[in-house]
């Protein structure tokens, strides 16, 4: 088995000029059939503000030792390099070309951050280098050829969290609580346009900064109102610190919120206020019963003992097997293991399990991967269980065009 190496800093190497991706090939870079090795590579910030983000790549990490030990590739091995890049999109285009031009990587599989995969999106393109699993969320990484995401935009999920706030809470008036950043602007897009497509106007739209802990206004306000739910777009702190604020002031109306607050680590900030809140999710419970969930507990617990066991990991484990879901399936196809040939195979992924995620599809000129979300609920205990099955996003928002 072989191991991924964490480095920490990077320099750029000289750029060298390498042939276009479309280019004939019978085998690309990365590829070594002597041992029967793919090399893949990543940036993540070991450094930096967000250091914490690390936990995704390990999780990615588990996820391709985990495929190499239980022989999922039939024979062949993921090699995977990842380097430090600060959280800083200039070094994660530096930390690429040093992946291409070094390691002769074969694909970027599972890179962490949303401006940092974007920002080297023109150099993928020039080497012809497929980005899978990209860890962010922005409409430019579902516009390219060469990427394959699998988070969706937060405006689809915010779509999915309101319309089960209507049929399934059976909500007369539901209010939206956003970050003021392009999280919560993305997810009041999708909010306001199925309210719109409704023909309902919200309770209440209010913005918030990513620091806040004082929700006393905001909840007042939607307490106003009278609102039966509250959708909240922002971390798990901003979550805690709202649903505190609501205990405090008597608000007992039904809370809402994004896949990544259904984590142990909000119940660690919010206690038993979390018990209730509902979370519409592209990932299963990281509780559930499922083998593909159990394998990424298990196998984190015992690669990274010290990593929390939440939606951070499951997120960097479901984008890492991506890459193992296109990569077994290329060699299924018996076609050359080139870049060109990964991304003509990963378009033709239809209806795929990847990870926590369910019904995973890419089509040519369709790079929407999960196209599905299920409703989550926090019970007693700090777990979570599934209250609603995966269905697709609501077709007016999914649908729509990109704003």
């Amino acid at each position: 088995m072989r191991r991924r190496t964490f480095l920490s800093g990077c320099a750029a190497a000289a750029s060298i000029s390498l042939p276009g991706w479309a280019r004939a090939q019978s085998v690309s870079p990365g590829i070594d059939t002597a041992s029967k090795t793919v090399t893949v590579g990543a940036f993540t910030p070991i450094t930096g503000p967000v250091p914490f983000y690390a936990i995704l790549s390990r999780a990615a990490d588990a996820c391709f030792k985990w495929v190499n030990d239980t022989d999922a590739l039939n024979g062949w091995k993921i090699k995977s390099v990842t380097y430090d890049d600060g959280y800083e999109p200039a070094r994660s285009v530096a930390v690429t070309r040093r992946l291409v031009e070094e390691n002769k990587i074969f694909a970027l599989a599972a890179p962490v951050g949303t401006a940092q995969s974007v920002a080297v999106i023109p150099y993928a393109k020039e080497v012809g280098l497929p980005m899978i699993g990209p860890i962010g969320g922005a409409t430019a990484l579902f516009a390219e050829r060469l990427v394959f995401p699998l988070l969706p935009d937060y405006g689809w999920s915010a779509a999915s969290n309101l319309e089960y706030a209507f049929t399934g809470l059976n909500a007369g008036r539901v209010a939206l609580l956003w970050e003021n950043d392009e999280l919560g602007r993305s997810a009041k897009r999708g909010f306001d346009m199925l309210m719109a497509a409704n023909n309902k106007q919200p309770a209440e739209s209010i913005p918030f900064e990513v620091r806040s802990t004082d929700f006393t206004p905001h909840v007042r306000r939607i307490a106003n109102a009278k609102a039966d739910v509250v959708i909240l777009f922002g971390s798990n702190a901003n979550l805690a610190a709202a649903l505190k604020t609501a205990d405090r002031l008597g608000y007992q109306g039904k809370w809402m919120a994004p896949f990544f607050t259904a984590d142990p680590t909000t119940y660690k900030l919010a206690g038993p206020l979390l018990d209730g809140a509902y979370f519409s999710s592209w990932l299963l419970p990281v509780d559930a019963d499922d083998a593909n969930v159990k394998a990424y507990r298990e196998t984190v617990a015992k690669l990274y003992p010290n990593d929390p066991i939440g939606v951070f990991g499951l997120n960097g484990w479901s984008n890492a097997a991506l890459f193992a879901k296109g990569f077994q399936m290329l060699l299924a196809s018996g076609k050359p293991l080139t870049r060109a040939n990964l991304v003509d195979v990963m378009e033709t992924m239809t209806n795929q399990t990847v990870g926590g995620a369910r019904e995973v599809t890419f089509k040519p000129g369709d790079h929407r991967g999960a196209r599905q979300e299920g409703i989550i609920q926090a019970v007693s205990g700090g777990s979570f269980k599934l209250v609603r099955d995966f269905k697709p996003y609501p077709a007016d928002v999914f649908d729509a065009k990109p704003a």
